[in-house]
């Protein structure tokens, strides 16, 4: 009888043991990939201490900028030009930054949740050994001996030394796969917490950057008046301003002709044709019209002129569409527009976008109606970030407004 009771004994030890293990199978199947989980862990960490020393040593230094600027100041159009390759500069870093802080946003969530699932891990093992443990404290060595005394012969013996060998690996298992697993929750949490840290650094850097272009684009317009402000006399003002929009206006029209001469060399059949369509408006995240087209009161000078386009107000970086089917004709940087881009609609009519802070389209290249072909910015004489959206047709400009739709 005491012989039967031994082996049952052993078969509820046997039976914890394996009970255990299938409470503990994706404990051990994770306790396999511990090492490696480890490592890649370790890795992850440095990658993101890296990536926050990288942010906070690629910071724009405005007042170094703003010095290197101060030589070109007496050539405005010097200026203009220098301080909207910076701008420029600025904006895709800008852009980068705000990537990245998505990104991490991401990463973080993924994180969250692997930290989650490990500590639930960490707590079934616990749970496993703290019932083994217990098992062992009621029973004692008493069961061992008494296994050992019972035993009929010397291969029963050996039996019963292979259950207790067995038990024992288990045990040092167990204990080995625990350690193992709360090592690697202190680098899910570690690592969670480094992503945090650039997270918040590139939210900084972002702002910092974005404070930084704004400062930019507040000296060049406090600059652009200053100049206007320093011309001895209103008629001079004036004539400076119309050579300025006779520069752009002989751009546009040189750019017409060119395109003129190749059509001309084209099978009518070959030409594109402007079906009538109605526009799509080529700023979608503009907040106000700053300037309307026709006769204003120009903003530096303080005279009425002739304004050619519509001036849309809108944050820097937000996306210029092209506001009809064409092709691009122009993608390049002048002084006056700045980063600009011409389309070709067909039957002599065309758009064109300036002050752009990046182009994303080249000359030749075939555009849909609505699609992403520059950034709005603040380049050229441009005293704040805006589109400026201008239609001609048949060689003059007209109301974009009787082009778009809403």
């Amino acid at each position: 009888m005491k012989r039967w009771k031994n082996m049952v004994c052993v078969l509820v030890c046997l039976g914890l043991v394996l009970g255990i293990a299938r409470k503990c199978e994706t404990t051990v199947y994770a306790s396999e990939l511990t090492n490696e989980s480890i490592k890649k862990k370790e890795a992850e960490i440095n990658k993101a201490k890296e990536e926050k020393k990288a942010l906070q040593s690629g910071l724009t230094d405005v007042k170094a900028l703003k010095k290197k600027l101060e030589a070109s100041k007496a050539d405005l159009a010097s200026y203009v030009a220098e301080l909207d390759a910076d701008l420029n500069s600025i904006q895709t870093k800008l852009n980068e930054l705000k990537a990245m802080v998505e990104e991490k946003e991401e990463e973080i969530e993924v994180k969250t949740k692997e930290l989650e699932e490990a500590i639930d891990t960490q707590q079934v093992q616990y749970e496993a050994m703290k019932n083994r443990i217990k098992f062992m404290y009621e029973k004692g060595d008493t069961l061992f001996l008494e296994l050992f005394l019972e035993a009929k012969s010397f291969g029963d013996m050996l039996n019963k030394a292979d259950y207790i060998e067995m038990l024992s690996s288990y045990d040092r298992k167990m204990l080995d796969e625990y350690v193992a697993y709360a090592e690697y929750v202190a680098l899910c949490k570690e690592g969670l917490e480094e992503e945090r840290e650039v997270l918040e650094e590139a939210r900084a850097a972002a702002k910092e950057e974005e404070a930084s272009l704004n400062e930019l684009i507040a000296a060049k317009e406090q600059e652009i008046y200053r100049v206007s402000g320093d011309i001895q006399s209103q008629e001079a003002a004036i004539k400076e301003y119309e050579a300025s929009i006779a520069a752009e206006n002989e751009t546009i029209a040189a750019l017409e002709a060119a395109v003129a001469e190749e059509k001309k060399k084209l099978a009518a059949e070959q030409a594109r044709k402007y079906d009538g369509g109605m526009f799509a408006w080529p700023a979608p995240s503009y907040t106000r019209i700053s300037d309307e087209y026709g006769n204003r009161l120009h903003p530096v000078l303080n005279v009425t002129k002739f304004h050619n386009g519509l001036d849309m107000a809108a944050p820097g970086g937000s996306p210029i569409l092209a506001a009809y089917d064409g092709t691009v004709v122009a993608a390049a940087y002048s002084g006056s527009m700045g980063n600009y881009i011409m389309i070709d609609h067909g039957d002599s009519l065309y758009t064109i976008y300036m002050h752009a802070s990046a182009l994303y389209v080249s000359k030749g290249a075939e555009v849909s109606k609505g699609q992403k072909i520059a950034a709005v910015g603040s380049t050229g004489r441009s005293t704040g970030n805006h589109l400026h959206f201008g239609v001609r047709l048949n060689g003059s400009y007209v109301n974009p407004r009787n082009y778009l739709g809403g």
